[in-house]
């Protein structure tokens, strides 16, 4: 029963600090309310070295591409499974991953040469494109099974002591227009923005790389 709560606890910890770096990311990507985003940073010495800066969010970005797809390949898992129970699989996953994204954030340089600009009209509809795309890749979570993706499902059934159920694969609401709705969000919050910097063009374009790879192979 101790273990049982144990994986309980374990998987609303990894789901508590998702929460907080996906909220901050909504900050990050689209420079609100936070101390430190994609364009603007708490550090107030000399100027950005700008090999440096690519080299630093390259790195960053590369080590949640490389965490992402080494944790979902099948030969992982069974090596996981040997040293931790199958409950805890995707709350580990959620967590590392969580961390990753805020070590990002921490370490993220910002370069801030301007790509675009806009004002007027085209501001408000980049900036209304942009909050339309982090709304589908929230709703789309729970379209499908937002706590059986998050970890939480998986240990709450093996806190109840019974097997976790299978599912059946499903299309629902926009998974029957586009293939990958959550992907589609994450597209349109890191692209539109009413003022584009190299920095946050950098971001999209090495995200876009990772999920277009990713969904096609």
């Amino acid at each position: 029963m101790f273990a049982r709560l144990l994986i309980l606890l374990y998987a609303i910890v990894s789901y508590a600090v998702f929460t907080i770096s996906f909220l901050y990311m909504l900050g990050f990507v689209g420079n609100y309310v936070v101390p430190k985003s994609i364009d603007q940073s708490i550090d107030v010495g000399g100027p950005v070295n700008l090999s440096e800066a690519i080299v630093v969010n390259l790195t960053l970005m590369s080590l949640f591409a490389i965490q992402h797809s080494v944790m979902a390949r099948p030969a992982f898992k069974r090596w996981l499974v040997k040293i931790l129970p199958l409950a805890c699989q995707r709350s580990t996953y959620v967590l590392l991953s969580s961390l990753i994204l805020l070590l990002l954030f921490w370490q993220w340089r910002p370069i801030s040469t301007p790509i675009w600009q806009t004002s007027g009209v085209a501001a408000w509809l980049l900036t209304g494109i942009h909050w339309l795309g982090w709304l589908i890749a929230f709703a789309s979570t729970h379209m499908i099974d937002h706590f059986d993706l998050f970890g939480l499902r998986q240990a709450f059934v093996a806190f109840r002591g019974t097997e976790i159920p299978g599912q059946s694969f499903r299309t629902p609401l926009l998974y029957k227009i586009v293939r990958h709705p959550l992907m589609l969000g994450f597209l349109l919050a890191f692209w539109a923005t009413p003022e584009m910097t190299a920095g946050h063009l950098l971001f999209a374009i090495a995200n876009t790389a990772y999920i277009l790879d990713d969904r096609f192979h």
